[in-house]
């Protein structure tokens, strides 16, 4: 009896603790109404406030325009996340070729956690926001890390065990922000007489809000760096050259993508092209139906039944999707290489680069659909579609003098590998889940190694670094800005050793060419297969 009550007593002050907790996290007054939050799970003072909508939905005619900014009275529950934006989930699973491939055990749990999405739920009402912070009510005011998702801009969500920003919030002085924006047929439709690229439009109003609101959560609004891996990267980029006039932001992180990309921006004539391709599958008409009509047709349609029409590809076709940006001369563009030329981008600091083997991640995938390319194959498009176009962008950087700073990731660890045989390695993405610290979140099967945590710390370091000084904290931390010349390009992780190992570009980028045209990049590809 003795031992019963002291443990009622126990669990009586754990609860206790855990409601002073819980009612320690004030509710913030924002322009969309006042946010209630919860403490995150897991940690001791870091307070998330989740599914903030920073636009109206995008539902009925606001479908396929520009997001319109959301403004609210009411007490918004912050305590979960929003809806995710509709999306193409193309992970196959298939036990046997997954058993021929040599799969970790670990490899399901990431790749379903990163890729699956699993439980969430989906709406068109998906523009939502998520903040994580620390003593919001101080007066000294922390830079902010805005997370943008990857995913071939055809999916992706911020309800993501990966993308959390709990840990890093509690290990750093900093404030992180993840955004959902629209996917597929919904953030780039292709429509000839409808805004396109929407979804980076949303990007850019979320970054509004955040410039607008952030203060209260305790950040810095003159110190947001927008930072983002594959689509997400892209996205940083498209950025940079779309908001010169107002850039807001006070730096960039790309990782593993860039405007630079061969063939990322489609053509109006290629974006409508798959437009119609979907709105006469659903018998809405096509390129010779009246435009208009064939746009209130699919707006009379659910979203459910606008995702079935959308076909699904196999192999890279399946990866990339069938809707991305699209060039309008207003937020992309046909002539990045003028551009840079021109210095007509943001110049404001860079940090850029790309993992040393992004097809450890593409290959399971196909593999688990029954597709495989030739190892030639795979070298030539991770040298084509990543090292060249990050060589061009940093360079772009570096011509205006803008600090910039280049890396390659190698880092290469049990409880993150996908395969062994081929090694996944360093494989597309496997630097975020050590940045944020969410390794042992989205699997639990394999423990860190030692010089893991040591890694983990040294990239999260440097990260942070950027983000609270964008012009000199990486060359305060120890990193050299990038000279094409010189020994600067930082090999992250490099032997699974912390420090930038920095080495001459030229040991990685020889045989780029900027002049490559995507017709001889595509005859190179059918010459590999």
């Amino acid at each position: 009896m003795i031992v019963r009550k002291a443990t009622a007593l126990v669990l009586c002050l754990q609860l206790s603790s855990s409601i002073e907790s819980v009612a320690a996290v004030p509710s913030i007054q924002t322009q969309s109404g006042l946010v209630k939050g919860r403490l995150a799970t897991g940690t001791s003072d870091v307070a998330e406030y989740l599914g903030i909508p920073y636009a109206q939905p995008p539902v009925g005619e606001l479908r396929w325009v520009p997001p319109q900014s959301y403004n609210g009275s009411d007490t918004i529950d912050g305590t979960g996340f929003g809806y995710t934006c509709p999306a193409q989930i193309t992970l196959v699973t298939n036990e046997t070729i997954a058993e021929e491939y040599h799969f970790t055990e670990q490899a399901d749990d990431i790749l379903v956690s990163l890729l699956g999405q699993p439980g969430v739920e989906y709406s068109e009402d998906c523009l939502t926001l998520n903040v994580w912070t620390k003593n919001p009510s101080s007066s000294a005011k922390k830079p902010v890390l805005f997370w943008i998702y990857g995913g071939g801009f055809n999916t992706g969500t911020t309800n993501n065990t990966g993308y959390s920003g709990r840990h890093i919030v509690e290990k750093e002085d900093v404030v992180m922000v993840s955004v959902n924006y629209r996917l597929n047929i919904f953030g780039f439709p292709g429509a000839p007489n409808a805004r396109n690229n929407l979804g980076l439009l949303d990007q850019r109003l979320a970054v509004e809000w955040v410039r607008d609101n952030i203060e209260a959560f305790g950040g810095d609004p003159s110190r947001i760096t927008i930072f983002g891996q594959s689509a997400g990267g892209s996205s940083v980029d498209y950025y940079s050259y779309a908001w010169t006039a107002d850039p807001i932001v006070a730096g960039f992180i790309a990782e593993s993508g860039t405007v630079y990309a061969p063939d990322s921006q489609s053509d109006a004539s290629t974006a409508a092209k798959a437009w119609y391709n979907v709105s006469s599958t659903l018998g809405c008409g096509d390129a010779s139906s009246d435009p208009d009509s064939v746009l209130s047709c699919m707006r009379s349609k659910d979203w459910q039944t606008i995702q079935s029409g959308i076909p699904t590809g196999s192999g890279i076709e399946g990866v990339t999707g069938s809707f991305g940006p699209t060039i309008d001369e207003t937020v992309v563009f046909s002539d990045y290489i003028a551009r840079s030329a021109a210095g007509n981008f943001i110049q404001r600091p860079l940090m850029i680069g790309n993992n040393q083997n992004e097809a450890g991640l593409f290959k399971p995938i196909l593999e688990l659909e029954g597709v495989t390319y030739p190892e030639a194959l795979w070298d030539y498009l991770e040298f084509i579609l990543y090292t060249c176009p990050i060589k061009y962008r940093s360079e772009a950087s570096v011509s205006e003098s803008v600090p910039t700073w280049r890396y390659r990731y190698f880092g290469n660890f049990p409880n993150l590998k996908l395969t062994t045989i081929p090694d996944s390695g360093a494989w597309h993405g496997s630097e975020i889940p050590l940045i944020l610290d969410t390794d042992m979140d989205i699997q639990h099967l394999v423990p860190r190694t030692d010089a893991e945590n040591q890694i983990a710390d040294y990239l999260r370091g440097a990260w942070v670094a950027f983000v609270t000084d964008p012009e000199n904290g990486l060359t305060t931390y120890g990193l050299p800005q990038y000279k094409p010349l010189s020994n600067t390009l930082l090999r992250l992780g490099y032997n699974n050793q912390t420090g930038p190992q920095a080495v001459n570009p030229i040991e990685y980028d020889v045989g780029c060419d900027i002049t490559t045209t995507v017709s001889e990049i595509l005859a190179k590809i059918s010459s590999l297969l």
